[in-house]
């Protein structure tokens, strides 16, 4: 008797929360869906009520008016130039950061030489300095250098990150000491140990860092707007502001750029979900 009142309570409970977690998950897509039915619509339906999800007729003139195709839209906003901008640097960033965040974490994870714990407390504590107030020294060292103003100035940062280093790093002491071992009485280097035999089992992390990278800098806004003053460089959201700013008395055309804006995020998540969850907790019980 007692088992099957436990055994109820059990159902009801993961009841109640599996309808919790759907109620939940519907409050934040219904946004979405809303946004690409606006997509699709003209300016005079867009907030008719009641809403109509499915529009009556599909209006996809909206997406040649936003990307100008054949001179539809009433001024070229560059968001083709700035949508090809967004994923180059995208793209260099995530490589750049797997990189360097892989060789630093490797070298705190596993080579020890004198003061290697003490450089890397000091190199974390670089988290606690809001990365705002780096902004003006930075400015500063990029007209030195004259890279103000191209992209380099966007893609040089992301060859240091220390929460990325902070991430591999924990990947790598979960890693077994016995295979490295193992590999150097084999004749392998350090670097060829690094990777063929450790960079491989952490590829969950590095799926999960890829995906939070290339989500971090297609969402950047701050950055461009300060080092990128050229329209041909800018990336999408600040192309995205100046279409929004131009047409916010058009909401099937600003949701139409939000719904572009948005697929690259969709494909890059939805690709990398199965290393999300694992790549973020691996590690987590060693250090």
């Amino acid at each position: 008797m007692l088992n099957s009142v436990h055994v109820f309570k059990d159902r009801a409970v993961r009841l109640f929360f599996t309808l919790l977690i759907i109620g939940l998950s519907l409050v934040m897509i219904i946004p979405f869906i809303w946004m690409i039915s606006a997509s699709f619509k003209l300016q005079r339906d867009v907030m008719s009520i009641p809403i109509k999800w499915i529009p009556e007729y599909f209006y996809p003139d909206n997406y040649l008016q936003v990307l100008n195709i054949r001179g539809a839209g009433s001024r070229n906003y560059n968001l083709i130039l700035a949508y090809q901008n967004s994923i180059k640097l995208a793209v260099i960033d995530v490589f750049l950061t797997l990189a360097g965040a892989g060789l630093a974490g490797y070298a705190f994870a596993k080579l020890k030489f004198f003061g290697s714990r003490l450089l890397f407390i000091v190199f974390l504590a670089q988290l606690m300095i809001p990365p705002q107030l780096t902004l003006v020294p930075r400015f500063v060292m990029f007209s030195w250098f004259n890279i103000n103003n191209t992209h380099w100035a966007i893609i040089l940062p992301c060859l240091i990150s220390v929460t990325a280093v902070f991430m591999i790093r924990q990947a790598f002491i979960s890693v077994p000491d016995e295979m490295r071992e193992s590999a150097k009485i084999d004749g392998a280097g350090e670097f060829r140990i690094w990777l063929s035999i450790c960079l491989p089992m952490i590829k969950p992390t590095l799926g999960a860092l890829a995906t939070v990278q290339f989500l971090s800098n297609w969402n950047s806004y701050l950055y461009p707007l300060i080092f990128l003053s050229n329209w041909r460089l800018h990336t999408l959201p600040l192309a995205l502001n100046q279409f929004v700013g131009d047409t916010f008395s058009q909401d099937n055309l600003t949701m139409a750029a939000c719904t572009l804006a948005v697929i690259p995020v969709f494909i890059v998540f939805l690709s990398g979900q199965k290393f999300f969850v694992k790549g973020l907790t691996i590690g987590s019980l060693k250090g």
